[in-house]
C-alpha cells in the first residue's frame, strides 16, 4: 500500500575523531552538530514528509529502512564513508542528496555519487529541493544564491530528532558563520563561505526556547566582528546561563572582553594558537596570533575562571623536529587546561592543498586521512614519519597523568570539568596510538566512482 507522506533520512557519517567507545556506549565528546537538525527544521510544514536524523558518531546506524530520499552532509574525512553510504541507498532505488563543505570543495566529485546535490548554505535550496523532489522533478543540483540567502529567519534545531545523550554537549546554537581569516590551511575560506551574523534577538529567543543551563556556540569563530559579539555578551548576561564556544585571539585586543564574558557566563573558550613560532603563523598566514599576547590572554582567562581549550598544530614548513618539544613545553609552563593538538591538513582546494600539489608534495588524496589527525603530504624539514611520531609523542606527552594533575593545579570550580575534558582525551589516545597505518594510503579504500 503506497504511503501518503514521504520519508526522508538526515544521515551525518561517521567521525571516528570525535567518538568515544565504552562498551556498550558509543557518544561523541564533541558538540551536536547542527546540521541535521537545522535541515531537518527547514522541511517546509506544507510538504507531506517526516524526517529521522543519524548521526554515526554516536553509534546509529545510518541504514534506515522504508525512506524515500536520503540527505547526507559530507566532510572531507567522511567523505567516502557518505559515498559508500549513498551507494547502498542508489543501488535500492532511493534518492540520495549530498551537500556540506567537501561538496562545496569538489562538486564534480561528489555529484558522481549522488542524484543531487547542494552547494554552500542550504536554507533557501533544502526547501526549493523538497518541493522539487515531491513533484518529481529533482534537479542534479542546487547552489546558493549569495545575494539572497541571508543569515535570519533561521527556525528553531529539530533537537528533539538527535539522540538523547549522544553528546557531551547536547544543547547547540549559532550566532555567527564563516570566517574573516584566510588562513592557508582552512576549509572556510576556501568554500567561499564569507562572514553572516545572525540577529541577535533571534539567537537570543532560540537560546530561551531551548530552557537549557548550558549551551555551546558552534561558530567558527564567534568574534570576528567585536562589536556584533560585545552586543550579544550583553544580551546572554541577563540569561544567566553557561556558554561556550570558538573564538581567535583577537577578540582580547578589547581590553572590555574578559568583563564581558565572565559577565556572561562564558565557562570555556577554545582558541586556536596554532603555532608558538611567529614563523609558522607567517607560513599559514595567521599573522594577527600575536605570540608576545600569549601569557596574557591565558591569564585573562585564568582571572574569570574561563577554561582555555588551546589547539596547535604541526607540520608547517617552519616547523622542524625541536617543535613539538617546544609547543608541549609552552603547554606545560602555562598550564593550558585541555590541550588539543592537531597535523596541518591540506583540505582540497584551499591555497595550502594547491601549493604542495604544485611542488608535488601531497602523499595521496584518500580522504578518510584528511582528518587533521594523519600525515598527508611530505613536510619540508621533517619525514612524514617524523611528524607522525612528533605528534604522538606530543599528546602522550602532554596527557601523562602527573601531567594533567600540574596542569589543574590551582583550578578550584573549574577542577571536575577539566578532569573530565582531559580523561576523555586519555580515551581517545588510545586509538591514535592503535592507528598503526597512519602515512600510507591503505590499498582497501572505497572507489571514487
Amino acid at each position: 500500500m503506497k504511503r501518503d507522506r514521504k520519508r526522508i533520512a538526515i544521515i551525518l557519517p561517521d567521525g571516528r575523531i570525535h567518538r568515544i567507545n565504552v562498551w556498550p556506549f558509543t557518544t561523541s565528546f564533541r558538540e551536536a552538530p547542527l546540521t541535521a537538525t537545522i535541515l531537518a527544521a527547514l522541511v517546509p510544514e506544507d510538504l507531506p514528509i517526516d524526517v529521522v536524523i543519524r548521526d554515526e558518531s554516536v553509534g546509529q546506524s545510518p541504514y534506515v529502512r522504508d525512506v524515500d530520499l536520503v540527505g547526507i552532509s559530507v566532510l572531507t574525512g567522511t567523505a567516502y564513508r557518505a559515498y559508500e553510504i549513498a551507494r547502498y541507498y542508489r543501488q535500492r532505488g532511493v534518492k540520495v542528496v549530498l551537500g556540506g563543505v567537501h561538496v562545496t570543495l569538489l562538486p564534480e566529485e561528489a555529484a558522481q555519487h549522488a542524484d543531487s546535490i547542494v552547494i554552500g548554505f542550504a536554507e533557501e535550496t533544502w526547501p526549493e529541493l523538497l518541493r522539487d523532489f515531491i513533484h518529481g522533478r529533482l534537479q542534479p543540483r542546487y547552489v546558493e544564491n549569495k545575494a539572497t540567502n541571508k543569515f535570519c529567519g533561521i527556525p528553531i534545531a529539530r533537537r528533539d530528532l538527535q539522540k538523547r545523550f549522544g553528546y557531551l554537549a547536547p544543547n547547540t546554537i549559532s550566532a555567527t558563520r564563516g570566517c574573516k581569516a584566510k588562513c592557508k590551511f582552512c576549509a572556510v575560506p576556501a568554500a567561499n563561505f564569507g562572514w553572516q551574523t545572525r540577529p541577535i534577538p533571534e539567537v537570543i529567543d532560540e537560546i530561551k526556547s531551548m530552557n537549557a543551563r548550558r549551551i555551546v556556540f558552534n561558530d567558527v569563530s564567534m568574534g570576528e566582528d567585536l562589536l556584533y559579539f560585545k552586543e550579544l555578551l550583553h544580551a546572554l548576561i541577563p540569561l544567566k546561563i553557561k556558554w561556550g564556544g570558538l573564538a581567535s585571539t583577537k577578540v582580547f585586543r578589547d581590553p572590555e572582553i574578559p568583563e564581558l564574558l565572565q559577565k556572561s557566563g562564558c565557562s570555556y573558550l577554545l582558541i586556536g594558537f596554532e603555532s608558538v613560532r611567529s614563523s609558522s603563523l607567517k607560513d599559514i598566514q595567521k599573522q594577527f596570533n600575536k605570540i608576545e599576547n600569549y601569557q596574557y590572554i591565558i591569564q585573562q582567562l585564568r582571572n574569570i575562571d574561563v577554561i582555555l581549550m588551546g589547539t596547535f598544530i604541526f607540520g608547517v614548513d617552519s616547523d622542524d623536529e625541536h617543535v613539538f618539544e617546544e609547543t608541549v613545553d609552552f603547554v606545560l609552563t602555562n598550564g593550558i587546561d585541555i590541550p588539543r593538538y592537531a597535523i596541518v591538513t591540506p583540505y582540497p582546494k584551499t591555497p595550502l592543498f594547491e601549493e604542495l600539489k604544485a611542488q608535488n608534495r601531497i602523499l595521496h588524496e584518500y580522504w578518510p586521512h584528511y582528518d587533521t589527525q594523519h600525515v598527508v603530504f611530505e613536510p619540508a624539514q621533517m619525514s612524514p614519519e617524523q611528524l607522525d611520531r612528533g605528534f604522538r609523542w606530543a599528546y602522550r606527552e602532554t596527557f601523562r597523568v602527573g601531567h594533567i594533575l600540574r596542569r589543574m593545579r590551582g583550578r578550584g570550580k573549574n577542577l571536575l570539568i577539566m578532569l573530565a575534558g582531559n580523561l576523555a582525551y586519555r580515551i581517545y589516545l588510545r586509538r591514535l596510538f592503535r592507528d598503526i597505518d597512519r602515512i600510507r594510503r591503505p590499498q582497501r579504500a572505497v572507489a571514487l566512482s
